[in-house]
């Protein structure tokens, strides 16, 4: 007699990233990392980028959909990371604001943390400190949020 065994293969949860800045090669590269990275520390995910240039259209963006982790141009033509900080103050389930910048200095890192943003990147970007910014944001995230709907169950 044999036994047969049922497996459930979940489908990956699908975890996207909105960049806000140029689409460069920077880019590029972002898109190879999400794509390759085998994230150890969120097993079953799979990750995916959404991109704009500019702050008024990702803010547009970002009211339609809920997205954990937004990356964010130190400055863009228009507007800045302190911009895109406000409006996601106004979300619901506002998302980990990373700050990316090629001139990632102990100001700006200090800066951007005391006014709420989650962690500072430096470009051009290495993988090892992308997947560690990104996953520690998208576990933040997960965990304000599943404790957010725990607490509007419970009341």
């Amino acid at each position: 007699m044999s036994h047969l065994h049922r497996v459930n293969v979940a489908k990956p949860l699908g975890v996207t990233v909105f960049h806000v800045g140029p689409q460069d090669q920077d880019l590029c590269t972002l898109a190879d990392i999400l794509d390759s990275t085998e994230w150890k520390l969120c097993p079953g995910t799979r990750w995916s980028l959404a991109a704009t240039e500019d702050v008024p259209s990702a803010t547009a963006r970002l009211t339609e959909e809920t997205v954990p982790i937004v990356l964010c141009e130190r400055e863009s033509v228009s507007g800045n990371w302190k911009d895109m900080l406000e409006s996601l103050g106004k979300s619901s389930a506002p998302p980990m604001l990373i700050v990316i910048s090629r001139t990632a200095d102990e100001y700006l890192w200090a800066e951007a943390l005391n006014l709420g943003a989650y962690d500072v990147l430096s470009k051009p970007y290495q993988p090892a400190e992308v997947v560690r910014v990104l996953s520690m944001a998208w576990l933040h995230w997960m965990n304000r949020h599943s404790n957010g709907a725990a607490v509007a169950r419970a009341s």
